[in-house]
């Protein structure tokens, strides 16, 4: 890298906030053991509101040294990266905000744990997709990585708060035979974001694929039905 001080600042300042004690719980959290979606990941303990704050005063790095910090093994330094790029995105005229979402979806496999995809993708990669043709995103629902996948359900969360909910629901419906109980719970959190915008979309759904849907999807989309609703909707899995 052509600077790496940067860098190397920004780590020492996580490390300010590093603590061993929450790192230990985090690492079970996010499933790093052997054979877990998380295996291998690394924590220091820094929280996500601290990581914030190091990203504010470190949001003039370069790309270069924003791509040094998503390769570290770190976890919280990958957040550090991604929560830079946000903020140079949202920063950014149309060039740049271009360069980001390519710089973003050509990284993606640092991006890999639900944290890192859920706090930063409809930022970027839904932002950018805002008014343009959204196949990327179905390119990504295809993916054998579990958390392209995920970046292609979660992107679509920006649609949905401008009440547009076709991908959401084109890509549901996509990953309805997916195997990761990760996926499930995305899709069914994005389901259920529908849902509070439009409850009659929710239910046209439900109605045509419920029966087919994961437990722990169906589970997610409709947490916030009356009890009954939901005894009656379980009770067709």
């Amino acid at each position: 890298m052509k600077n790496m001080s940067a860098v190397i600042a920004a780590r020492a300042a996580l490390r300010t906030f590093a603590d061993r004690e929450k790192a230990k719980i985090l690492q079970g959290f996010f499933k790093t053991g052997p054979g877990e979606y998380g295996e291998g990941d690394v924590f220091i303990g820094v929280k996500v509101p601290e990581i914030r704050r190091v990203a504010r005063d470190f949001k003039e790095m370069g790309m270069d040294d924003i791509i040094a910090l998503l390769q570290s093994a770190i976890h919280e330094e990958r957040m550090l990266a991604l929560l830079i790029a946000v903020g140079r995105y949202q920063n950014s005229d149309a060039a740049g905000q271009a360069r980001i979402y390519r710089f973003y979806l050509a990284h993606t496999q640092w991006i890999n744990n639900w944290d890192l995809v859920d706090v930063t993708v409809h930022h970027i990669v839904g932002h950018y997709l805002r008014d343009k043709d959204r196949q990327p995103l179905y390119a990504l629902a295809r993916s054998s990585s579990l958390w392209e996948r995920r970046i292609a359900i979660v992107a679509t969360y920006f649609f949905i708060r401008r009440d547009e909910f076709s991908d959401t629901l084109a890509l549901a419906e996509l990953l309805l035979a997916d195997r990761e109980d990760l996926l499930h719970k995305a899709v069914g959190w994005m389901l259920r974001e529908v849902g509070k915008r439009d409850g009659a979309a929710l239910e046209d759904f439900l109605k045509r694929h419920a029966s087919a849907m994961p437990r722990t999807m169906l589970r997610y989309a409709i947490e916030k039905f009356p009890e009954t609703q939901r005894r009656a909707y379980l009770a067709r899995r």
